[in-house]
């Protein structure tokens, strides 16, 4: 039976998670930020990563891989991203959110660079880089997030490994980016090559599609609530992750509750609303060519995901950063959680490659 099956208006942080990882706060730039820590008594030496989630969701999905990392001698984190699961989730456009957003003192035009195709082919496009909404919910602020944390509570200056799913990912390479003298590697579990992007869209339709997308955005920003609240429902939720995961028996209640719960928090709606009206910022394939980046890159890809085109993911091979790319076979956008018994080895061995690489 599911916890919660009404949204209340706000919601506290239990001190342990359903998942019996103890849930802890880290404050950062005047914000709470959960984070769960596994390993670090047992190995202070250890190799230190950090497990970055996608859309949506927050560190309890990383549930079944924590464990797994501590036991292999690695001190492993967990963090809910600026606006989601337990860390706060200020108005986007909020001064007391803008004044810690990411973007500032940046320049963001839009660049033109080299992405790629469903069929695994090569175009050019010009990327919008700056929110179009100017809100703090943006990849470079979740970036620097991600820095600062392995600074602060992880207390690592070098040899930090990312673990990161889904649009995770363009969070996880963007701290690479800026900060290549302290992380050291990059996991990528299912990449996301974000459709809603204005960059994604054919350029002869782009004159039309965009204002129908952006239309569709502002007023589900504005009217949006009594949607939000219908979905957020148990069934409804379960229904909807039965189509990234292509085992359904893998989509447990526990699941659907630990993602759900924090869902139903006061603020949580502004959060979703506005990352569906984030049509600009980075993406990956041009992160991955950029000269800053350092860092090696593993890809682990489900080959039944629905939403990532195959041709275009085996392709990223194709980057000098990039050391492989995993298929494997029957598993969805979630491998991670869906079969660790097939990911977790892989993630293990990363992280000792790179981390020890660059301790040495």
């Amino acid at each position: 039976m599911l916890s919660l099956l009404s949204a209340p208006a706000a919601l506290t942080m239990p001190p342990v998670s359903p998942t019996g990882v103890a849930n802890k706060l880290w404050s950062w730039r005047g914000f709470n930020i959960r984070y769960q820590e596994v390993g670090s008594s047992e190995n202070p030496d250890g190799p230190v990563c950090i497990l970055v989630h996608g859309l949506f969701v927050n560190a309890d999905h990383w549930r079944r891989n924590l464990p797994a990392l501590a036991e292999a001698g690695c001190r492993a984190y967990a963090v809910d991203l600026l606006g989601y699961g337990y860390s706060d989730k200020p108005f986007p456009t909020s001064d007391a959110a803008v004044a810690v957003s990411g973007e500032k003192g940046r320049a963001l035009g839009a660049p033109e660079v080299e992405l790629g195709t469903a069929s695994g082919g090569r175009r050019r496009a010009n990327v919008d880089e700056a929110h179009p909404l100017g809100s703090v919910y943006n990849f470079y602020t979740w970036a620097e997030q991600l820095n600062d944390f392995a600074a602060e509570v992880a207390g690592a200056d070098a040899g930090v490994t990312l673990i990161a799913n889904s649009i995770g990912s363009i969070s996880a390479l963007q701290a690479a980016i800026d900060q290549p003298e302290r992380i050291s590697g990059v996991a990528i579990v299912n990449p996301n090559f974000r459709e809603l992007h204005v960059a994604e869209q054919p350029a002869l339709l782009r004159p039309i599609v965009m204002p129908a997308v952006r239309a569709v955005q502002s007023a589900l920003r504005e009217n949006g609530q009594p949607l939000f609240d219908a979905l957020a429902k148990p069934g409804t939720v379960k229904q909807i992750l039965r189509e990234p995961y292509a085992d359904a028996e893998q989509v447990t209640d526990e699941l659907v509750d630990v993602l759900l719960t924090p869902l139903l928090g006061d603020g949580a709606a502004d959060v979703v609303f506005d990352t569906l009206s984030y049509s600009a910022g980075p993406l990956p394939e041009q992160q991955l060519q950029d000269p800053r980046l350092a860092a090696p890159v593993s890809v682990v890809w489900g080959e039944d995901d629905p939403w990532t085109p195959r041709e275009r993911v085996l392709a990223l091979d194709r980057f000098e950063r990039v050391e492989r790319v995993v298929p494997l076979a029957g598993v969805g956008h979630c491998p991670h959680d869906e079969a660790p018994q097939l990911v977790n080895p892989i993630l293990v061995d990363f992280v000792k490659r790179t981390s020890g690489a660059a301790q040495k």
